[in-house]
């Protein structure tokens, strides 16, 4: 479950709240402080940097010492979990082969016009002259 972090711009006080993200979305907490609304504060682990300045005092949501990139990878491999920075080359992978298919570079299409035509041959007994598919390349 994610946590939750309100600071006061007065003192500095901070309170923690353990919620789910839907109970955040439907009625996110008003903490007050030092008279005024307390906003919620984004923590730097919350955006993981690569600087290992992101780890300070970083524990997990059930209170596993991840303070360090060793300790975080650690835990993250243990328990069969990954961060979204581990898909960036799948995403940009991805992403090229999205913007070849829009544009219309399909590597397998030869290979599928070849085996239409095969099926089709076994299909009537005849052969099908390539000539006139050729258009279809």
């Amino acid at each position: 479950m994610p946590t939750y972090t309100w600071q006061c711009q007065n003192c500095g006080g901070e309170i923690e709240q353990f919620m789910s993200i839907r109970e955040y979305t439907i009625a996110p907490p008003v903490f007050v402080c030092c008279g005024e609304t307390m906003p919620r504060r984004l923590l730097p682990t919350m955006l993981m940097h690569t600087n290992d300045a992101s780890y300070v005092n970083l524990r997990a949501s059930d209170g596993t010492d991840i303070s360090s990139r060793a300790k975080h990878r650690a835990y993250m491999k243990e328990r069969g979990l990954t961060t979204m920075d581990d898909y960036k080359q799948t995403w940009q992978r991805d992403a090229e082969r999205r913007a070849a298919s829009l544009r219309g570079d399909d590597p397998t299409r030869k290979q599928d016009v070849a085996n239409a035509i095969t099926q089709l041959e076994q299909q009537g007994g005849r052969r099908l002259s390539p000539e006139r598919f050729a258009d279809a390349e």
